[in-house]
């Protein structure tokens, strides 16, 4: 009984250094992750082999694991700039990038775990002034906020791609101009507005006028072509046709006596 303890202890002492160790060396990388390894004692970051992937890995307790977020992300930015005419444009815009996976340990090596900070955002910042700087708050207000977007997405992205990140976009929410400035804006396309408006009224006038005055002239030639047509004799055959059908109706009386100039009977009277 007395020899048990003595045999126990140094299993017991040697159970805890293994659960220590195992606990040190045991790393666990969660979904849409992936591990940089550092060796402390083997030439440090490691930039020749892939990064660990998603699951439990366990490695020398000396060494460390750096973990990365290696799905895609998003940050929110709001940033200032000039317009050509040197007035003050603020933009928020959304930026969705990722690192790159196969070259994780380059990038940690040479950027760190603040890429972020140090290498995306001010390239996306730079871009956003080097853009704005080429137009003017109306431009930047209506009609060029889709060319603004693509530009800063392709400036930022010749700045980043030979530094680990791949940028997938960059979405301008929102363009905002001083108030005064917006305010003359908005008046000044309400204005052009009013006057296309105007404009087309012109126009639609303009044809309705020339459809009536087309309408005229057409009745107006088929009267001269008619009465050119109508001679003496066609009007004097059509008159006596008239007075024979009037002759026949039974709801009329007529009495016709002599002649008028024209050699139609003279209808006197009717009931």
């Amino acid at each position: 009984m007395e020899k048990l303890p003595k045999v126990a202890l140094p299993i017991i002492i040697g159970a805890i250094i293994l659960i220590i160790i195992i606990a040190k060396s045991a790393v666990t990388v969660d979904s849409g992750k992936a591990g940089v390894l550092y060796k402390t004692f083997g030439g440090g970051v490691v930039t020749d082999e892939p990064a660990l992937g998603e699951g439990f890995h366990i490695v020398a307790p000396w060494n460390k694991v750096f973990i990365y977020e290696v799905r895609q992300q998003e940050i929110f930015e709001k940033m200032s700039a000039l317009s050509s005419n040197g007035l003050d444009i603020k933009l928020d815009a959304s930026i969705w990038f990722q690192p790159e996976y196969e070259n994780l340990g380059k990038l940690h090596q040479e950027k760190s775990e603040m890429y972020k900070e140090r290498i995306l955002l001010p390239a996306v910042r730079s871009a956003a002034r080097s853009v704005v700087g080429r137009y003017t708050p109306e431009q930047l207000y209506s009609s060029k906020r889709d060319a603004i977007q693509s530009e800063i997405f392709e400036e930022t992205k010749n700045y980043v791609d030979d530094q680990y990140i791949q940028l997938i976009d960059i979405l301008v929410r929102d363009v905002t101009l001083p108030p005064t400035i917006k305010d003359a804006i908005e008046r000044k396309l309400k204005q052009e507005q009013e006057s296309l408006e105007y404009e087309f009224r012109l126009v639609t006038a303009a044809k309705e006028a020339e459809k009536v005055i087309i309408e005229a002239q057409g009745k107006a030639d088929a009267n001269k072509i008619l009465s050119a047509s109508l001679t003496d004799k066609i009007l004097q055959d059509k008159g006596i046709e008239a007075t024979v059908k009037l002759s026949q109706s039974t709801n009329s009386k007529v009495i016709v006596i002599g002649s008028g100039d024209t050699g139609l009977p003279i209808i006197l009277g009717n009931q």
